[in-house]
């Protein structure tokens, strides 16, 4: 029996993000690192929803699609390089998507809904975006965030943890705050949410 649009969608995101050359090791296993963060997007989506949708699914498990082709070192330092970098990443990995749904059978009006969540477009009032940003958001701060706070100026580390916050639904606040963390992080959300 041949499979559904959304599963032959799944299975084309997950076959690009296991091309990724970089690799983590889960209990002495070696899994492509974009693989593991899709993963970890998925599973955060299903704490965040209790029924997401088939697009809303999919926007989460494409919004990181293939990053280490185009690496943050090819733009320029500081907040504009930054921006630019991750709204080119969002561009690419959006109509890469937008792509496989339409080759696995869906419409274009349901490729372009979540090419514009995964761009973030909406941000605040369209429920697929808004998923996609707090599970992007609580994947950083569970994984990335502590050894992220070591490299970067401290009051700058505030504003990063400020802005993000802004970005989160309030579900996602509940969630984010109950993430264990060191206690050197926790500090740190502490007295920026005190900001």
């Amino acid at each position: 029996m041949p499979s559904s649009p959304f599963d032959q969608t799944l299975a084309a995101l997950d076959a690009l993000h296991a091309e990724d050359p970089r690799c983590i090791s889960l209990q002495g296993e070696s899994v492509p690192k974009e693989l593991w963060h899709a993963g970890r997007m998925s599973a955060w989506l299903e704490r965040l929803h209790e029924h997401p949708d088939a697009l809303i699914q999919l926007a989460v498990r494409g919004q990181h699609l293939q990053r280490w082709t185009v690496p943050r070192s090819d733009y320029p330092e500081g907040r504009v390089g930054y921006l630019t970098w991750r709204r080119d990443q969002g561009q690419r990995a959006g109509e890469t998507t937008a792509r496989l749904m339409r080759e696995a059978g869906y419409g274009d009006e349901e490729a372009e809904a979540v090419s514009r969540m995964i761009r973030k477009q909406g941000l605040g009032r369209e429920a697929g975006t808004q998923a996609v940003e707090d599970c992007a958001c609580l994947v950083f701060l569970e994984n990335y965030f502590g050894d992220f706070s070591k490299q970067v100026d401290h009051d700058h580390l505030i504003r990063i943890v400020q802005m993000t916050w802004k970005k989160m639904s309030p579900r996602a606040h509940e969630l984010a705050l109950g993430l264990p963390m060191t206690a050197e992080a926790r500090a740190l959300v502490e007295e920026a949410l005190a900001g």
